[in-house]
């Protein structure tokens, strides 16, 4: 007999004894008052999304989700919330998501879509700029390539599974049926890489996050399909993919979709804090 935690409602991931007494979404660096007389809060902060790459031909890579980090801090009169990287329609690499941070919690953000078609990997307590993760704010090592970890390395194929997770490999090869590759599962979530070919290419599907789903890549004949779907973020569902435009991430980090042929990639979604006390 299996029980599952979300079930119940006496169940709660709120720091014990505590309530969220504050969500700062607002990207950029905003003033923070905390009450008198509380000098310490518990902070989770989430990095922003990577963006997507952007392909001539063929299918771009999924971009990558934002780090993830928890913990006590002193308090702080001001905090920063990282932006998803944009998706363009320039052939290039996808943008990384900023960093997040609130007095001595940071979050790195997740790194773009690669121009060699290879998944970002997921952001640490730094933001990552390759296929390659950062070390995680618990020490948890930085992985390579297509490798499992706190924060996981970009999708070779399907992007693995972590914490945060890195996304999906487009399909390099225009002809035929190609299949972009899905983002890993985890807290938070890459984007799917996207497949661009002059038969039937479907775009990857964005990893599926603990409490949200990963959105879908599109499905048809030619070049103006395929686009890879955005990654779950921490507080809301990665987008669909829309013909050749890959999916945006969702909010709090989710990593954005690649894009096929001349397509638009999607963007990463926006990092979050969350203070409480």
């Amino acid at each position: 007999m299996s029980a599952s935690i979300y079930s119940n409602s006496q169940f709660t991931d709120s720091p014990y004894g505590l309530k969220l007494q504050q969500t700062i979404s607002a990207t950029g660096t905003s003033s923070v008052t905390i009450p008198t007389g509380i000098n310490r809060v518990y902070a989770i902060v989430i990095g922003g999304g990577g963006a997507g790459s952007s392909q001539a031909t063929g299918g771009g890579g999924g971009g990558g989700a934002g780090g993830y980090s928890a913990g006590w801090t002193y308090i702080s009169t001001t905090c920063t919330v990282g932006a998803g990287g944009t998706g363009t329609s320039t052939s290039a690499a996808g943008a990384s998501g900023g960093s997040s941070i609130y007095g001595m919690v940071f979050a790195g953000g997740g790194a773009g879509g690669l121009n060699s078609n290879n998944g970002g990997a997921a952001g640490g307590a730094t933001t990552a700029t390759s296929a390659t993760s950062t070390i995680s704010y618990t020490g948890a090592p930085a992985t390579g390539s297509g490798a499992i970890g706190y924060a996981s390395g970009g999708g070779v194929a399907t992007a693995p599974a972590g914490v945060s997770t890195g996304g999906g490999r487009g399909s390099t090869t225009t002809t035929g049926s190609q299949t972009g590759g899905t983002a890993g599962q985890g807290l938070i979530t890459g984007g799917g890489g996207a497949a661009g070919t002059s038969g039937t290419g479907t775009g990857g599907a964005g990893g599926t996050g603990d409490f949200y789903a990963g959105g879908t890549g599109s499905s048809g004949t030619g070049t103006g399909f395929g686009g890879g779907g955005g990654g779950a973020g921490f507080s809301s569902a990665g987008a669909n993919a829309s013909a050749n435009n890959g999916g945006n991430g969702g909010s709090g980090g989710g990593g954005g979709g690649g894009a096929s042929t001349l397509g638009t990639a999607g963007s990463g979604g926006d990092g979050v804090v969350y203070l409480y006390y």
